[in-house]
């Protein structure tokens, strides 16, 4: 009988390696539980971050709104800080002070010098005592308004536009060299019944009115400015001919208190803003602080 020949054949010739569809799904069962169990434990830990960062956003929108008020707020003339609501929107109005000084007044005895004249109207134009401010966010310009101790109530009352309580005059020059203030008239020569002068003969610069509206039906808090000052205050969104800025969106409520301190030259007004977003929760911000209302 004739052999035959034995030929050795290596797997590795001619047989080609794989993974057959039973090992595939197997894999893609295993990797699916394996992400689905992965998934659930990852979920908590990225929706806390999620919302972590949603509150931090919400937190600093207000706050930056807050301190912009606060900053408007230490500005504000002595005893111009009223407040509102009107159909759930709440109002703070205030007057915003540039700077302020001393006027020279005859009881100085300065020879030659211009006084504030509190009994002749024809004369419009006073001297400081000491130089005027020269920064720009300080320096007296044509178009502010000179404020002589603001009481809030007349005869003296700055928001009051009639001539017996008016105690407020419109700029029309500064001389920086002369330390002179021209005025477009002299109301406080004609103070009817008591003339009210600034026992400290202090005055105050007043540059624009501005208005705080927070609207929770919109949910927005916007600034007004750059209007005409009203005896009235301002109830109404927008406000008339003045220039408007959003400060925070989101508002779902806000309550804006002003209160005064019996027998004290001074109040506490106090801010809540309260925010919220989508799938985030809310925040509430409480911000108090003190005004010195010494005019």
């Amino acid at each position: 009988m004739r052999k035959l020949p034995f030929y050795f054949s290596s797997p590795s010739c001619g047989k080609q390696d794989g993974f057959t569809l039973v090992e595939m799904v197997i894999v893609i069962v295993i990797t699916g539980i394996v992400g689905a169990v992965v998934a659930v434990f990852l979920r908590s830990p990225v929706q806390g971050y999620v919302d972590m960062v949603a509150r931090a956003e919400l937190a600093d929108e207000a706050d930056t709104a807050v301190r912009r008020m606060s900053r408007d707020l230490r500005l504000a003339l002595p005893n111009s800080i009223r407040t509102t609501t009107v159909g759930g929107t709440t109002f703070l109005e205030l007057l915003l002070t540039r700077t302020g000084g001393r006027y020279l007044d005859e009881e100085d005895e300065v020879a030659g010098g211009d006084i504030l004249d509190f009994s002749n109207p024809a004369d419009t134009s006073f001297r400081t005592v000491g130089p005027l401010p020269v920064a720009a966010s300080q320096q007296i310009q044509a178009g502010d308004q000179i404020v002589i101790y603001n009481l809030g109530q007349a005869p003296a009352d700055a928001y009051c536009n009639g001539g017996s309580c008016n105690n407020r005059a419109a700029i029309t020059a500064v001389n920086l060299a002369t330390r002179t203030i021209t005025l477009a008239a002299n109301p406080f020569a004609q103070q009817v019944p008591v003339i009210m002068r600034s026992p400290g003969h202090r005055f105050q610069v007043v540059s624009t009115p501005v208005t705080y509206a927070c609207n929770p039906a919109v949910g927005t808090l916007t600034r007004y400015s750059n209007y005409i000052i009203q005896a009235n205050q301002p109830n109404t969104e927008p406000v008339a001919g003045a220039a408007r800025g959003l400060l925070a969106s989101g508002i779902t409520a806000c309550a804006f208190n002003y209160t005064t301190l019996a027998n004290v030259r001074s109040a506490l007004v106090g801010i809540t803003l309260t925010t919220q977003r989508a799938g985030s929760g809310n925040i509430t911000l409480f911000h108090q602080l003190h005004v010195d209302n010494t005019p």
